[in-house]
């Protein structure tokens, strides 16, 4: 199932960000943990390179992501070119306090009272900038919210006499190129609601955990997932939870919704979607699906 999500603002959004990347000097571009190159949106990519801008790339969530797959996930963006990598909850205090000084490092050319450093944090829907954003004031100046888009438009505030930060709205991009990724955005709750079908979403979601996490799903829900598929999964669960309709048939999409809110949640566990690894092989398949074939045949 093709997933495709762009709201009218966000072409907009998308208009006023490129004009603002003249006149900042780094990105804090936020992103999910537990999918981080999923949940990177390319067109901030193609902004900030043609400007020449530093980037710190924030792996947020990553209380909820697996270990492993965050630590790889950090070596990969760390090797990039003017790219600092951190992974935390912008839910901890702690871990937001690191940031200013990230920020510093990748311009140090700025961070005066007469040449404030200038960052513009970016990302996906409902990612944590502004939950971020508010962490970093130590009070709310950005709405928060449950459900993707909250924030609409651009807010420029000092952080300090040396610092300024401009959230912006949560930008998606024009056209999903890869299905799995669309899946991994929409069971991380980045993609409108209207957008998806909740049990295709939960039953993608499930055949991932069934490879890589089958034995954090048999704890959580007390089963055995032994030679199950997605589809049987969201079964399990509705029979496990004795959800059901009126008719007396299992209702399969409160049993979806309830696998997606677990993992959203973290009830499961600590999850990642994808890793470096799986990542190159999905890309080095769609490639080869793409390449002509010889006439005649392999």
């Amino acid at each position: 199932m093709a997933i495709q999500w762009f709201p009218g603002h966000m072409l907009a959004a998308r208009k006023k960000t490129a004009e603002t990347m003249e006149n900042i000097d780094l990105v804090i571009e936020v992103l999910d943990a537990r999918l981080p190159q999923a949940s990177s949106n390319p067109i901030i990519t193609e902004q900030r390179l043609f400007r020449q801008r530093p980037c710190l790339k924030i792996l947020n969530k990553a209380d909820l992501a697996d270990p492993t797959a965050t630590k790889a996930w950090l070596t990969f963006y760390n090797a990039q070119k003017d790219v600092t990598a951190v992974a935390l909850s912008c839910k901890k205090p702690s871990d937001v306090a690191k940031i200013p000084g990230l920020c510093e490092k990748l311009a140090p050319h700025r961070g005066t009272s007469e040449k404030p450093l200038r960052m513009m944090i970016m990302g996906i829907p409902n990612v944590g900038k502004s939950t971020l954003m508010n962490a970093l004031l130590k009070r709310r100046i950005a709405a928060v919210g449950d459900e993707p888009a909250v924030t609409k438009s651009q807010q420029r505030i000092n952080l300090n006499d040396h610092m300024t930060l401009i959230d912006t709205p949560g930008m998606m991009w024009p056209r999903i190129e890869h299905d799995t990724d669309g899946m991994m955005l929409a069971a991380s709750h980045a993609i409108g609601r209207n957008a998806v079908i909740p049990e295709a979403v939960a039953a993608f979601l499930g055949d991932i955990l069934l490879v890589r996490y089958p034995t954090l799903l048999s704890a959580r829900y007390s089963i055995s997932v032994e030679d199950m598929d997605g589809e049987d999964l969201i079964d399990a669960v509705a029979k496990r939870r004795s959800y059901r309709l009126k008719g007396g048939e299992y209702d399969r999409e409160k049993a979806a919704l309830m696998l997606l809110q677990d993992y959203r949640d973290g009830t499961i566990g600590r999850i990642s979607l994808e890793t470096p690894e799986s990542r190159k092989a999905m890309l080095h398949a769609h490639a080869l699906a793409l390449a002509p074939q010889p006439e005649g045949g392999a």
